[in-house]
């Protein structure tokens, strides 16, 4: 389920609930379980493994418009932490930038994110990232969720781009998944960790995988 449908269901006013269903229904969704929570942190921090090191990479060989591309994909991976560690549901894109702006890491947080997506040099986009990355691993030092993880950002191998190592995250709060399934499962997360198509997400996905599983 998305988490703009979580969210949908457990904020904004309630006119009528005699019996109080749908308050023990908001309780009961009001956060992922811990063990659901925990992985999908790793996985966010995975998200961000994946791509730190491309925004200096492409920038090298000439690809401008791919490293700014990849820097807001950075960007909006790093907020998706921001929201796992605030433990709130983020919206659908229209309002995203909106409910951000209302954690309180974001202002910290928000004036390095704005500066990468909008350098214009290579050197000023990873230096704003990499400023990013060590807010959040801070941050999720002072969660308490894992053992303290060094937030010192460091070169990409033998690559003159500096990166935070994020995998390293994704590892330590992977080690505390103490239940069997979850920890089978590959590190794609949640399916709005993977897939942003609006259509997608706004529609019954149950229904959606059955009839293709029938089909």
């Amino acid at each position: 389920m998305p988490q703009q449908r979580l969210l949908e269901a457990t904020v904004g006013p309630v006119l009528a609930d005699p019996d109080g269903a749908l308050a023990r229904v908001r309780a009961d969704l009001a956060w992922f379980p811990d063990q659901v929570h925990r992985y999908l942190l790793a996985c966010a921090w995975r998200r961000i493994d994946q791509e730190e090191p491309f925004v200096g990479r492409s920038a090298q060989v000439g690809d401008e418009l791919g490293s700014r591309i990849l820097a807001a994909r950075l960007a909006r991976d790093v907020m998706q932490v921001a929201f796992l560690l605030a433990r709130r549901y983020w919206p659908y894109p229209k309002w995203f930038g909106t409910a951000f702006a209302r954690l309180p890491i974001a202002a910290e947080l928000g004036g390095p994110l704005a500066r990468a997506v909008s350098a214009t040099e290579h050197a000023a986009r990873e230096a704003a990232l990499v400023e990013a990355y060590g807010i959040v691993a801070r941050a999720h030092n002072a969660s308490g969720l894992t053992e303290s993880v060094d937030p010192t950002p460091r070169p990409f191998h033998e690559r003159p781009f500096l990166v935070l190592g994020a995998e390293r995250f994704a590892q330590a709060t992977m080690a505390t998944i103490t239940d069997p399934w979850l920890r089978g499962l590959p590190l794609i997360g949640s399916v709005d960790q993977f897939a942003d198509s609006t259509d997608f997400l706004g529609r019954d996905l149950r229904a959606a995988y059955t009839a293709a599983v029938a089909g």
